[in-house]
């Protein structure tokens, strides 16, 4: 399985084959076993520089991306709106044109995912999505690798999404029908996913022979789930409606009574930060919680789609069994 990524633009996982995933999948498992298991140094960025810009700010991504990008011997370039003119002084067309010219890849961290799509078109180097109003492809290739990791394969594997419909299900949906894994997903009336990304969903799921629902019940959703996730219910840029959103989610907490529903063998995963009214403490530290590794394993997947699109570096190890 060898797939030519190598100036590649990563925006979203629906324009990734499955052998693409499973190959970044792949190399991310490579870099994890070869830098952190076995201490090797692979100086893969070296001489290459990263412009990070953040319009949101960032544990997990801006960590990963900055750690990760230095540990593969490059420069990492953190850039807030603060820092730089774009948005006020000068355009995105003028700002994506001359990082092309400065910086090997650029990874953006927007409101908006129609300024990545501008910002790929004008640069001339890869564009990553550290995370945008309509995907999250960086946090869900961690989270497959956390499954991966958890029960040695992703085909056949059920997760249950139970809260809002925003970013980080919307790349669940985009993808996990490649990988073979079916999706159950509860939302609160109103707070369904994009109509457009719900149809790429069911197209995927029709065409990888895999199982998709949507309901509005949480404990329909658990029903016999592998893996049972959750997000904030409120988002950057949705404080305004935080009383609305409360209240439009109650009963959506995932407990160990929504646990019963799911499979005996059930994990938890959260892509932080998480509260309390999200998933109780008795899931969240629960030995069948997963969200430390997950977070753990942003690192190694941003860096294997580092080192994919900007090197011709495969993976050494053997391939694992997706």
């Amino acid at each position: 399985m060898n797939a030519h990524l190598k100036g590649r633009d990563l925006l979203t996982l629906q324009n990734y084959t499955a052998d693409e995933l499973k190959y970044l999948l792949w190399m991310a498992s490579d870099l994890k076993q070869r830098i952190k298991h076995k201490g090797e140094y692979l100086p893969l960025m070296q001489g290459k520089s990263l412009a990070m810009i953040f319009e949101k700010r960032s544990t997990r991504t801006r960590l990963s991306a900055e750690t990760g990008f230095a540990l593969l011997g490059g420069h990492p370039s953190f850039l807030t709106t603060q820092d730089i003119h774009v948005g006020t002084n000068e355009s995105l067309t003028d700002t994506a044109r001359v990082l092309s010219s400065m910086t090997n890849a650029i990874l953006a961290r927007v409101y908006n995912h129609n300024d990545l799509d501008l910002m790929a078109k004008e640069a001339t180097i890869p564009v990553i999505n550290g995370l945008s109003d309509l995907h999250h492809p960086l946090q869900i290739l961690a989270d497959y690798l956390t499954l991966q990791e958890h029960y040695g394969g992703l085909k056949g594997l059920t997760i249950a999404w139970i809260g809002d419909g925003n970013n980080v299900l919307q790349s669940f949906m985009t993808s996990a029908a490649k990988l073979g894994m079916h999706l159950r997903i509860a939302t609160p009336r109103g707070f369904e996913p994009d109509l457009g990304i719900t149809k790429i969903a069911e197209q995927n799921s029709k065409e990888y022979g895999t199982k998709l629902l949507l309901t509005t019940d949480p404990l329909e959703a658990a029903d016999s789930a592998n893996v049972l996730v959750t997000d904030t219910w409120i988002s950057m840029g949705q404080e305004e409606e935080k009383k609305e959103r409360l209240k439009a989610f109650q009963g959506y907490q995932i407990t160990m009574q929504t646990a019963k529903s799911a499979a005996s063998n059930w994990t938890f995963l959260h892509c932080l930060p998480r509260k309390p009214e999200e998933v109780d403490d008795e899931v969240f530290y629960s030995p069948r919680s997963l969200v430390f590794q997950e977070a753990e394993n942003r690192k190694w997947t941003i860096m294997a789609v580092m080192v994919s699109l900007l090197t011709d570096y495969s993976p050494q190890l053997q391939k694992p069994t997706f």
